[in-house]
């Protein structure tokens, strides 16, 4: 036991204690994805909660954190009752462990031939998915484990979810397949890159972002997370015999299932299995935190039955958290492209999984101030998702007794403008336009926006430095001779380059809202406002009322966009851009009854959202307006309109109750059911 416990006064004192612990970390886990401790230190929580209780059984009661499993839903979400609850596996965290749980297996069934499967543990979230007649019906989070969050939606944009499967005759009309959501590496790196160029806070980990992800309220930025799934449960068994045949079976029926899976005759073949993929598991495009191991008969399972929290025939084998100590050289300041201001600890160099860690970001001045974190402070760092090193926590017990809390520098380190931190914001900026570090970051978030490979830093730095280059529109303006003028370059590599800045001329308009680099639109953004707007001119001639009517855009986006579309300098950018020959490609249209036909929305409407009545729209071949004009084909008006309804009337534009409006897209109203 980890705490000294001497009496029952003591242990139920200490019980209430974990249990106050564990309970708020299970809420910042699964209800606000935005966990305060470390997957270990809870772990050692809960163990040390499992001990006492299993020492004192007087003392558990039905609200323990033990009694249960995860975290109860949100009250966004409307809940749903699973079949069959979703139980958390107990854990192991030695090898003696996985051999003591061979043992009771041993000991449950008598002398008979166990065979095991493994399978990797994905650090994702946990769903169920409800099919009927083959159909995908219900989409539903862990939640408590009893009742879960209806997600449906969400979990529909998810690519792997097939929608519809072919089943035998003989299969249930109904049955709920289980599995985890994730978010690959790559996607997570995007999503990372994208907050940080909007000014946001990152997430801290894969898992994090997945659940933040299918807990949206917004379907279509889910979508736009690039999810993925992989899943292991088939209830009712349909005729399957074991959780091989389940894998089998589900990989048939076209579910998205883990290859990395293995039978095994003994558990020794299970620790070898462990032992494998501690070591391979840095290689793969997700995060796994351990393997799950079953007994791999069914009947077996069944005869070994359950405890009160997690099935006595499967083990969930946890690998060690990757992290180190290390300590604060200095913490610096970097300048990102909006010419937000990023404080990163440098670090005395420390291995962490095979990999050197000499940097870690600290987010911005809050961010540091609430973990504290000074100069030659120690410090355990962590491979976030092996993707972002993160400080943990500092040991403030190794802390000099001289150190004093860090503080942001009041001025620019690049070029000395004083910094500014606005209210009600997290970030501190610098405002100067002609920043180097600005105009640098910029032209290399330009040029990965477009796609355009070549220009690293060094060559940049080069042309910024020779002033052939002030802005992203004259990169379209250089010519070989200038590229032979810097360093690294010969005739081949010159040209290579000119051909791919030439290559970068046709794009879409999502790829160059995100390459112009307006604060606050990152892709998910981008998309929202080139669906809704559809060419770069109607962007420039919407005002933030416009802005604001968008579904997933906030007062503080629309009024970051119309200031830059209204920019003179911005409106220059652009127009010396489409004047050097980048052409933006119309979105594709949709053919349909309401193909040509422009439509507006005005009001609140009672039977759908404004987004779903948007994609019904275009789903039908019609186009979204942003305001109401003689080329507009129809206004739709719901509850308590703006003054859209009498520019309509003014213009004499045809106008659409919510009834008319939902007979027309072909959807009954309430009141004709």
């Amino acid at each position: 036991m980890s705490s000294a416990v001497t009496s029952i006064e003591a242990a139920e004192a200490r019980i209430l204690e974990l249990r106050t612990k564990i309970d708020r970390a299970n809420r910042q886990y699964y209800v606000l994805d935005h966990p305060e401790i470390t997957d270990a230190e809870y772990d050692a929580l809960f163990r040390e909660l499992v001990e006492l209780e299993t020492q004192y059984p007087e003392l558990v009661t039905p609200d323990s954190p033990t009694q249960r499993v995860g975290g109860p839903p949100s009250d966004a979400f409307a809940k749903v009752t699973h079949r069959t609850p979703m139980l958390s596996l107990a854990n192991a965290f030695e090898r003696e462990d996985v051999r003591e749980f061979d043992k009771r297996v041993h000991r449950g069934l008598g002398d008979v031939k166990v065979e095991y499967v493994t399978e990797l543990k994905i650090d994702g979230l946990a769903m169920s998915l409800l099919y009927e007649d083959g159909r995908y019906k219900i989409g539903a989070t862990r939640g408590d484990g009893y009742v879960g969050e209806d997600v449906t939606p969400n979990v529909k944009t998810i690519p792997s979810v097939p929608l519809s499967v072919t089943i035998p005759s003989e299969f249930p009309r109904a049955f709920e397949v289980r599995g985890e959501v994730y978010m690959p590496k790559r996607s997570f790196q995007r999503l990372n890159a994208e907050l940080a160029a909007e000014g946001k806070p990152l997430f801290a980990n894969p898992r994090n972002a997945a659940a933040g992800a299918v807990r949206q309220l917004d379907p279509r930025i889910t979508a736009r997370r690039r999810l993925d799934t992989f899943m292991y449960a088939l209830d009712p068994a349909g005729g399957a015999r074991s959780q091989e045949q389940i894998l089998g079976r589900l990989a048939e029926m076209g579910f998205h299932v883990n290859e990395n899976r293995r039978k095994h005759d003994d558990i020794e073949g299970v620790i070898a299995f462990l032992d494998e993929w501690q070591e391979k598991r840095h290689g793969l495009d997700y995060e796994i935190d351990g393997i799950v191991i079953k007994v791999n008969d069914l009947g077996q399972q069944a005869e070994l039955g359950f405890v009160s929290r997690s099935p006595r025939w499967a083990l969930a084998f946890k690998f060690p958290p990757e992290q180190a100590e290390t300590v604060v050289e200095e913490i610096k300041v970097y300048v990102g492209r909006t010419g937000t201001i990023t404080p990163v600890a440098w670090l005395t160099p420390v291995q962490i999984g095979g990999v050197t860690i000499s940097r870690a970001t600290l987010h911005n001045e809050d961010e540091v101030a609430r973990k504290d974190v000074r100069p030659r402070d120690h410090v355990i760092i962590q491979r976030a998702g092996d993707v972002i090193p993160e400080v943990v926590r500092v040991l403030t017990e190794k802390r000099a007794t001289t150190s004093r809390p860090w503080r942001m520098p009041k001025k620019c380190p690049e070029c000395g403008t004083d910094l500014v931190r606005e209210p009600g914001e997290s970030a501190t900026r610098c405002i100067n336009p002609i920043c180097p570090a600005q105009v640098l970051e910029h032209l290399r978030h330009f040029v990965a926006a477009l796609d355009i490979e070549g220009f690293g830093y060094a060559t940049l730095q080069q042309l910024i430095d020779r002033t052939l280059v002030k802005d992203p529109a004259d990169l379209y303006h250089l010519v070989k001779e200038q590229f032979l003028s810097l360093d690294g370059f010969a005739d081949k590599s010159a040209q290579n380059l000119l051909d791919r800045i030439e290559a970068s001329k046709p794009t879409t308009l999502v790829r160059f809202l995100v390459a112009l680099g307006i604060n606050h639109v990152g892709w998910t953004m981008a998309g929202l406002l080139a669906d809704h707007f559809g060419t770069i001119e109607r962007l420039q001639a919407a005002t933030v009322d416009d802005l604001r009517v968008i579904g997933g855009v906030g007062p503080t986006v629309a009024e970051e966009v119309s200031e830059y579309v209204q920019r003179p300098e911005s409106r220059t950018l652009i127009q010396r851009l489409l004047a050097a020959g980048i052409t933006i490609k119309p979105p594709e249209r949709v053919e349909g009854p309401l193909s040509g036909k422009t439509f507006v929305l005005t009001g609140t409407l009672s039977s759908l959202t404004r987004g779903a009545a948007e994609e019904r729209i275009k789903a039908l071949g019609g186009v979204i307006g942003s305001g109401v004009s003689k080329k507009t084909d129809y206004l739709v008006v719901g509850a308590d309109p703006g003054s859209k309804l009498e520019k309509a009337h003014r213009l004499k534009v045809p106008v659409l109750d919510e009834a008319a409006f939902l007979e027309l897209i072909g959807r009954p109203s309430d009141n004709a059911r």
